[in-house]
């Protein structure tokens, strides 16, 4: 049996990290038999990140390397999804675009902060929590400074994902999911982000607009529901 790696649960999704989920519909889109082990402590994962799986074969670490592990034991990710290319695009542009937006809107954000730092943290004794992750958060917050998205205000950022929000919805208007009738690859990715949205532990600019829009909530539920646990 494989064994999932993961953050925990909160705020109504499965994990805290969007990649979590995505390796869990992964997992069930496979049809292995596996189970999830919860862990706050990726330091000793590979990449120092999670998910990660425990295979006969070893741990492997990363949802994409999850992804590539299960596709050589002959999992298909794609089924009968025709444009690859597109579903390739929309991959990259919820897993390097979508995510920072995420993290800001978490780590950034002043009020929000606090209710992240006494979830994600809570395994750090109390007293030793506030400044062990105030220096996490400064360190995060200067990667994505560093990295660009860091530099906008809130407001600017919104104006920046809108188009991936639009183009999302243009392209949901006629089917239930992101390549036809069926779930596939890209809409593990992009799902598990839209859902990670919403679920903001307060609202915020981003957490409404994504709330607000029926076609990517409703989206959003149906790919949950078509890969929740059995």
């Amino acid at each position: 049996m494989i064994t999932l790696i993961t953050y925990q649960a909160g705020f109504g999704q499965p994990s805290f990290s969007p990649f979590c989920i995505k390796a869990m519909w992964l997992l069930q889109a496979a049809g292995v038999e596996w189970q999830r082990e919860d862990s706050n402590d990726p330091r000793k994962m590979p990449y120092a990140k999670l998910p990660a799986i425990r295979t006969p074969e070893g741990i492997i670490g990363d949802s994409h390397n999850i992804q590539a592990y299960l596709e050589r034991q002959g999992a298909d990710f794609w089924g009968d999804a025709g444009d690859r290319v597109l579903g390739h695009a929309l991959i990259r542009m919820a897993e390097e675009h979508m995510y920072f937006h995420l993290v800001l809107d978490r780590w950034e954000n002043e009020e929000v902060w606090p209710i992240i730092r006494e979830n994600y943290f809570a395994a750090i004794p109390r007293l030793l929590r506030k400044p062990i992750t105030g220096a996490i958060r400064k360190g995060t917050l200067k990667g994505l400074r560093s990295q660009g998205l860091g530099r906008f205000t809130p407001e600017e950022r919104l104006q920046r994902i809108e188009f991936d929000l639009v183009a999302l919805a243009n392209q949901l208007q006629d089917r239930p999911f992101l390549l036809g009738d069926t779930p596939s690859l890209p809409d593990y990715s992009v799902a598990a982000m839209l859902n990670m949205a919403t679920a903001a532990p307060l609202p915020t600019l981003l957490s409404t607009r994504v709330a607000t829009d029926s076609v990517l909530v409703d989206y959003g539920a149906r790919v949950a529901e078509r890969m929740k646990m059995a």
